[in-house]
């Protein structure tokens, strides 16, 4: 009897050496600094009782170098659309399996669809999505009017700010001029590059960060920024206005995208499945400030971010928007272009 038990007693300590000893899956994500809710995360991890790890970056173009230089075992990114669209035309990420992904089918907004460079979702699920606008003190600017000229305006010298991004600075340039955000006219470019001068000699600084901040002590009065950015300063002080200028503006969609060599496509299809639960979603948003296109989950966020005017922008002022695009080779005209700029 002795040695049954012990045999038996043998049998149950290797049956849990061996599921212990078993490795969890582990999904690889690359994303933005501080862009998803550590809870979201968590809870993902036990409903498929795997791991995940998250990798940041802090800019498209320094992602792709990385992943060109060889950097690999990701499964997710979460590039902004058009490099997104550029990935995929260099067979760096895959097309994705719409089948795998039904909350994403039931809740995306398509609202947003005209404004995207992925109109049918092929490779790419919308994350979050980011207007560029003006934001303003309506208390300390006199005579405003939604326009890209405010920049002009002399009473405001030292008071303003640029966002250090040549694609934002030259795109809103040239709409403002009547061209395309993305035109690559070396004639356009050069118009868009004197127009920019003039708004420089206005402006303190070419900022991101620094301006929203300075925007909410009062130490700046307008500043050219991103919704999302605005919906945080907002929520700290109410008197602060954003809007998209009557020129137009651009927008950006940070996305779910698959690498082509992921070691686990399916979890990585279940978690783009997952981040678009009108729950999950909601929770998310609450926490990180930026707004996913899911109309389901627009319905369970807080009362504090539904009232906040940046999370419902007028669809006639989306209207007004324009998305980036990849440029290929032409960029350094752009690179070229911001170099003048900058110049003394």
């Amino acid at each position: 009897m002795k040695k049954i038990l012990g045999f038996l007693v043998s049998v149950v300590l290797v049956s849990l050496l061996c599921s212990c000893g078993k490795p969890k899956q582990t999904l690889h994500i690359y994303n933005w600094g501080d862009y998803m809710a550590d809870s979201v995360i968590k809870q993902f991890e036990k409903e498929f009782n795997c791991k995940v790890k998250v990798d940041v970056f802090d800019s498209n173009e320094a992602m792709y170098a990385k992943l060109m230089a060889g950097a690999g075992g990701y499964d997710i990114l979460v590039p902004s659309s058009y490099m997104t669209k550029l990935m995929y035309e260099q067979k760096m990420i895959k097309k994705l399996d719409m089948a795998k992904l039904p909350n994403v089918t039931a809740n995306f907004d398509r609202s947003y669809e005209n404004l995207m460079l992925d109109k049918t979702m092929e490779y790419s699920i919308p994350y979050f999505v980011s207007f560029t606008g003006i934001g303003y003190e309506p208390e300390k600017v006199k005579d405003f009017k939604p326009s890209w000229r405010m920049f002009e305006q002399a009473d405001l010298k030292k008071r303003c700010s640029l966002l250090n991004d040549q694609r934002e600075v030259l795109g809103c340039a040239l709409l403002t001029l009547g061209y395309d955000a993305n035109s690559v006219e070396p004639a356009q470019l050069d118009e868009a590059v004197k127009l920019a001068k003039t708004w420089k000699q206005n402006i303190a600084k070419f900022e991101v960060d620094d301006a929203k901040r300075a925007l909410a002590s009062g130490e700046f009065f307008l500043i050219q920024t991103y919704s999302g950015d605005m919906f945080q300063v907002i929520q700290e002080k109410p008197s602060i206005k954003f809007v998209i200028p009557e020129e137009g503006s651009t927008v950006t969609f940070d996305t779910f995208a698959i690498t082509a060599n992921s070691q686990n496509s399916d979890l990585a299809h279940e978690f783009i499945n997952f981040m678009y639960r009108a729950e999950v979603a909601a929770e998310n948003m609450d926490e990180i400030g930026y707004v996913t296109p899911n109309v389901a989950a627009a319905k369970l966020v807080s009362d504090e971010m539904k009232s906040n005017p940046v999370f419902n922008i007028p669809a006639e002022e989306r209207a007004r928007c324009t998305p980036l695009e990849d440029l290929g080779e032409k960029k350094d005209l752009y690179n070229q272009a911001w170099d003048k700029i900058l110049e003394e």
